[in-house]
């Protein structure tokens, strides 16, 4: 396994049970033992974790956390529920076309639904379904969902990927605990469906919901992970992102991340 993965799981086990949700309080809480463990991870970024039932937040560099940078492909969350929305695709099992082209990875070169095409973040496939919904149907939906800085420019397939569309961590984690409780300007039944495809994992008392993002991949970019965990009737999203320098960088956001989430008592 690579260092930094490596590295995460041994601070983890110094720092779990040292910081405790039973009280965040609203505004900001910074976490040492969150900041410990990105920097024996030797990564630079930010961890964000809102408790939607009392509105507070707790992290790692609230500076980063405040900072917007493209979304890269946890826009397929948003984009998933602007295409059902507005019947660019009945179901998240309809088939879209890839469009023939040669791909960067061999599984993103077949015809899929959004189910599908979520799990492996397949580009062209999202590609598609923006063409379907158009540029201008795309912009009252980004604007009525309040996501980020809102501005999708004129390229309908590339603006979460290149911008001008930009988010901050924070801004995330507003966004998906509306979208866990239901509560998005989006029908039930459709907010329903984006939930079931984003699920990951789950326990006897909790469910991790996630999505993941490169921007510039597979050269050095920012890199995302974030999600929301339900436990105990309550919902706590959350939203890494950090500099992604190296190849096996991808798989060092979901593990700093969930040592994260096991740190702060949530997984």
């Amino acid at each position: 396994m690579h260092g930094k993965q490596n590295n995460v799981k041994s601070a983890l086990g110094v720092m779990l049970m040292l910081v405790s949700l039973q009280a965040v309080p609203a505004g900001w809480q910074e976490s040492p033992a969150l900041g410990a463990l990105f920097d024996s991870a030797g990564v630079t970024g930010t961890f964000v974790l809102y408790d939607a039932d009392v509105g507070g937040l707790v992290g790692h560099n609230e500076p980063r956390a405040r900072t917007r940078f493209v979304p890269a492909s946890t826009f397929k969350i948003p984009n998933s529920l602007i295409g059902l929305s507005v019947g660019a695709v009945a179901s998240v099992d309809v088939v879209l076309p890839y469009g023939g082209q040669p791909q960067p990875y061999p599984a993103w070169e077949r015809d899929m639904g959004l189910r599908d095409a979520i799990a492996i973040s397949n580009v062209p496939i999202y590609q598609a379904l923006a063409r379907r919904i158009g540029l201008e149907r795309m912009q009252v939906w980004v604007s009525k969902l309040g996501f980020g800085n809102e501005d999708i420019g004129t390229t309908v397939d590339r603006f979460w990927l290149d911008g001008p569309l930009a988010i901050s961590a924070v801004e995330q984690t507003r966004f998906l605990a509306r979208l866990a409780r239901g509560d998005l300007p989006v029908s039930g039944e459709i907010q329903a469906s984006v939930r079931d495809i984003v699920l990951l994992d789950a326990g006897d008392d909790w469910r991790l919901y996630g999505k993941t993002g490169w921007e510039n991949a597979p050269d050095p970019g920012v890199g995302w992970w974030v999600g929301w965990v339900e436990r105990d009737d309550r919902v706590y999203a959350f939203a890494l992102n950090m500099a992604m320098q190296e190849g096996t960088d991808p798989g060092v956001r979901t593990e700093l991340g969930r040592a994260c989430l096991e740190a702060l008592g949530v997984l």
